[in-house]
């Protein structure tokens, strides 16, 4: 019987090592690829041509595709289980797929999508919300967030994904990495499950900004050209105010950079809104008659009121039948918007693509003549993983009002990383004209390290400025502090100095010595002596410093230290007459 129990716990013992054993390995997985792959696979090149012919343009690189292109022998899972379980396997690979596999890259799988690739979070409760490389804590936004955390990772080159009303720009910025989303229908969608035919594109990610351009080339077929330098580098002013980290930190690195590279100076919009307003009056007419006549008004609002009525209205038209039958299932915020009920006439249809067309020309010609309009990417800094403010309507508005400006036009738009500000991803974006892909490829090229550079300098000219300020913020601080002390304050006099402690990261030794006098006037003889233990570290010789822990210790009644701190003043102080008073008259009464 006893060796029956024994043998019952031996097995309960093993089985519960090797429970934890398979977790850890589980973990280890799930950290090993950041949480960011659906499948993995690999679609491998075709075999290199024989010289002298030239080396395909993408051998030796990496890429993972978002899973809305189809790949043959899998099914497209839209980012909900649901639809993996009531879809076919693909029976061909979409053809741009195929394009950079024939150009020689490796696809090395499928990457997780928001759910139907319908939101700008990354947060997906069917797949698990891939972790952001660059912020652990914070979304990897989306709707791309699985190939956006591939290429932040490093576990690929580069990564393909849809970008309907930010899905690439949004993780591209949140992440830390390049994201460029070329002109409306330069890139081919078959093969793609759509969102918004009006505004999906096919957009890339990479950390190099040559991997970004030689995927471009690939992609969209680009002819050969001369590469040409930007004319006109003009800063949205009012995007920028929309920023909540300090927006001149941003627009100071592209000054500067420009000013180095082309030796001209950046081109300052006061209000790309107000100049939108002047050349698209059907906008505003539109925004006011669907906002129920609201007097504010502002274009680029309005821009991102039209996309998002476009978007659900092309949304509910491919997919509002599955959405209804599979309700249950999904996100309540995604189900309720795209089955709530939205009138649309043909004609307000038909409005909203006058609206694009007319978008798209303002901006082309507001970017002649090799202009580059300058924005940031996001308003926000990444959200907290789990946190509301991604539902936030404030924080929405914000977003798309700057997002609407590529989608609802079809221009090109490259994001830009630009390092960080409290320990978030910061970018910036570049658009030009429609059409203008190369151009733009090629001027991402040209500033990238520039800004890179530019960034790190502004960083630490802003840290210095801090540091600064701060130093100058204590020095006040002290001297309120002498001052209560002359007034006899002692309390007070103690409140200021610790604010100058504070404020000084605890690295100056006055400050300490100072309030140490203050606690002694209080009879607080322990403070006194430990703030003048850490002045005397940081400042060996402060004469004042010994004094005062000497009076301390002497009232403690340690009065071998008090004469040791005496006479080491008279060391730094020979003349002190009062440190030879002290070390004298203890020397007698206790010597």
């Amino acid at each position: 019987m006893a060796s029956s129990s024994a043998n019952l716990w031996v097995l309960l013992g093993l089985g519960l090592a090797g429970i934890l054993i398979v977790t850890r390995r589980l973990k280890k997985a799930v950290k090993e690829d950041f949480g960011a792959f659906v499948e993995r696979f690999q679609l491998l090149p075709p075999p290199q041509p024989a010289p002298p012919k030239a080396p395909h343009p993408l051998t030796g690189l990496t890429f993972a595709v978002s899973d809305v292109f189809d790949v043959e022998g899998f099914i497209t899972g839209f980012g909900h289980l649901d639809w993996v379980q009531t879809h076919e396997i693909a029976s061909r690979t979409s053809p741009v797929v195929s394009a950079l596999v024939d150009s020689g890259a490796t696809c090395v799988g499928k990457t997780v999508v928001d759910e139907m690739a319908y939101s700008i979070s990354g947060e997906n409760k069917y797949y698990g919300t891939p972790t952001n490389p660059a912020a652990p804590a914070r979304i990897p936004g989306g709707s791309s967030c699985g190939a956006a955390v591939v290429v932040a990772a490093s576990l690929a080159d580069f990564s393909l994904g849809i970008d309907t009303d930010g899905g690439v720009r949004v993780p591209a910025g949140f992440c830390g990495v390049l994201g460029f989303r070329p002109s409306y229908g330069a890139a081919s969608q078959i093969g793609i499950i759509p969102v918004s035919s009006s505004f999906d594109t096919v957009a890339w990610f990479a950390k190099d900004p040559s991997v970004l351009r030689r995927v471009g080339h690939v992609l969209l077929q680009l002819p050969f050209a001369v590469q040409r330098n930007p004319r006109n580098i003009i800063i949205a002013d009012d995007c920028f105010q929309l920023l909540k980290i300090p927006g001149d930190h941003v627009a100071q690195t592209v000054i500067k950079s420009t000013e180095k590279l082309f030796g001209r100076q950046v081109l300052r919009h006061e209000n790309l809104g107000e100049y939108l307003d002047s050349r698209l009056p059907s906008l505003k007419a539109f925004y006011q008659e669907k906002s129920n006549g609201e007097a504010k008004y502002c274009s680029l609002r309005s821009l991102a009121n039209v996309m998002e009525l476009v978007k659900r209205h092309e949304f509910k038209k491919n997919h509002e039948e599955w959405v209804s039958s599979a309700k249950p299932t999904l996100n309540p915020l995604i189900a309720a918007q795209i089955l709530e009920k939205l009138e649309m006439s043909d004609k307000e249809i038909e409005e909203c693509h006058t609206i694009r067309n007319k978008m798209r020309a303002t901006l082309n010609s507001f970017l002649m003549d090799d202009g580059i309009l300058v924005i940031p990417t996001v308003a926000d800094p990444p959200p907290k993983l789990g946190g509301k403010e991604v539902l936030s309507s404030d924080y929405l508005r914000r977003a798309f009002s700057l997002l609407s400006l590529a989608s609802v036009s079809g221009c090109c738009q490259v994001t830009i990383p630009l390092g960080f500000h409290d320990k978030c991803p910061v970018s910036v974006s570049l658009i030009a004209r429609h059409g203008g892909d190369r151009f733009l490829l090629d001027t991402a090229q040209i500033m990238y390290a520039s800004l890179q550079e530019q960034a790190d300098l502004v960083a630490k000219s802003k840290i210095s400025a801090k540091v600064v300020s701060q130093e100058t913020s204590a020095e006040i601080a002290k001297e309120k502090g002498n001052q209560a002390f002359k007034e006899k304050q002692w309390l007070k006099a103690i409140g200021f100095y610790s604010e100058a402690i504070k404020l000084s990261n605890g690295n100056n030794a006055t400050y300490f010595s100072n309030r140490a006098a203050a606690y002694l006037e209080l009879g607080s003889f322990i403070q006194a002596q430990d703030d003048c233990t850490k002045a005397i570290n940081l400042d060996k010789k402060n004469v004042k410093a010994y004094l005062r822990r000497g009076t301390a210790r002497e009232m403690l009644g340690f009065y071998k230290e008090a004469i040791e701190d005496f006479k080491y003043a008279l060391v730094l102080e020979p003349t002190n007459k009062r440190a030879a008073t002290c070390a004298d008259r203890l020397r007698k009464l206790f010597q």
